[in-house]
């Protein structure tokens, strides 16, 4: 029997990932997992802005559904103004009818990245990267209060003191003041 020859999928050529020129024009989110010293699983949904790198929330939980990450960014819209666009992958959690109604409903744009190209969303990779680096993987958590707290704790610090060697050398807090 003749065996077929697989067929090649044509993707289309993802665009370069862009600076955004203002804060509050790109926001990318994503999850990290990691456990609890009673192994339990933990989930943290991570958002940050684009333009300066800041890092603007950390919600950490057993389970991360749609309905509370709509009520994660409501909390961060309170202080920190409307997106004109969030990126992300495209989990279950952000391709839910709940999350593109609200986010039709709040004019903010959901900008998806192709499966299986974590580059187009490198912002949040990277951010990912250095919370597992220099807070996930330095400590034991024994409930999720504490592990809010310390997240809390480590995003005040990564946001106002920790230089960043892509925006300048400096913290993202004084690159939004700068701007």
């Amino acid at each position: 029997m003749r065996i077929k020859p697989r067929r090649c999928i044509k993707r289309d050529k993802p665009e370069a990932l862009s600076v955004p020129d203002a804060a509050n024009q790109v926001w990318s989110m994503d999850f990290m997992s990691d456990k609890l010293n009673d192994g339990r699983s933990i989930r943290t949904f991570n958002v940050i802005d684009d333009f300066n790198r800041e890092g603007l929330g950390i919600d950490v939980d057993l389970s991360l559904p749609s309905v509370r990450v709509i009520r994660s960014l409501e909390h961060i819209i309170e202080w920190r103004g409307k997106p004109l666009a969030i990126r992300c992958d495209n989990g279950p959690e952000y391709i839910s009818q709940t999350l593109k109604d609200w986010t039709i409903k709040q004019q903010i744009t959901l900008l998806y990245i192709q499966p299986g190209k974590p580059t187009q969303n490198a912002y949040i990779e990277r951010f990912n990267r250095t919370a597992r680096h220099e807070w996930l993987d330095l400590n034991l958590f024994e409930s999720i209060e504490q592990a809010q707290l310390l997240a809390t704790q480590w995003l005040w610090t990564y946001n106002n003191e920790r230089p960043h060697t892509a925006i300048g050398g400096i913290p993202p807090r004084q690159l939004l003041d700068a701007a």
